[in-house]
């Protein structure tokens, strides 16, 4: 068997039935923690259904691709997933922008993203925001939410408790 078949066929190698339940739990624990929130973002943003559903379409295939491209590439499991301060701070931020506006202004964070990523300047800029900082700027964007929770239960206890 010549050197790229032995590559092709290494993933199948390198798996067993336990690497794949842990990745799966990893890709559906990931997938759903956030999941709710997105859907939020997307209502605050006044989009409709099939607008809604497309973005979740879009987030789901893109981190499926990342996760299995970067897994098979470095052969270790690598989850990709959208962050939970992230799609807390959609919600509150995106009502009123329009939504080509909203795409253009991800597509320029993320090219900032991956710039920093790819210079290592993330870690010198992170190092200079004071963690205690960092912290309350997740706290104030999660309380909302946090309290919306109290607010369902009154209308909705036995998904909300559940």
């Amino acid at each position: 068997m010549n050197e790229i078949s032995r590559t092709a066929l290494r993933p199948l190698t390198d798996s067993s039935p336990s690497t794949v339940v842990a990745g799966f739990i990893a890709m559906l624990t990931g997938y759903t923690s956030s999941l709710v929130l997105m859907f939020q973002a997307g209502q605050a943003a006044g989009l409709s259904t099939a607008q809604i559903s497309s973005w979740i379409w879009a987030l789901s295939i893109g981190m499926a691709i990342c996760s299995i491209g970067l897994s098979l590439r470095y052969r270790t499991p690598v989850v990709v997933a959208w962050s939970t301060p992230g799609a807390a701070l959609l919600i509150t931020s995106l009502p009123g922008v329009p939504y080509a506006e909203a795409i253009g202004a991800f597509i320029f964070a993320s090219a900032l993203i991956a710039l920093c990523g790819l210079t290592g300047s993330f870690d010198r800029l992170m190092r200079r925001v004071p963690a205690s900082l960092a912290a309350a700027l997740l706290a104030g964007v999660l309380f909302n939410i946090g309290s919306e929770i109290f607010r369902a239960v009154e209308v909705q206890p036995v998904l909300v408790l559940g």
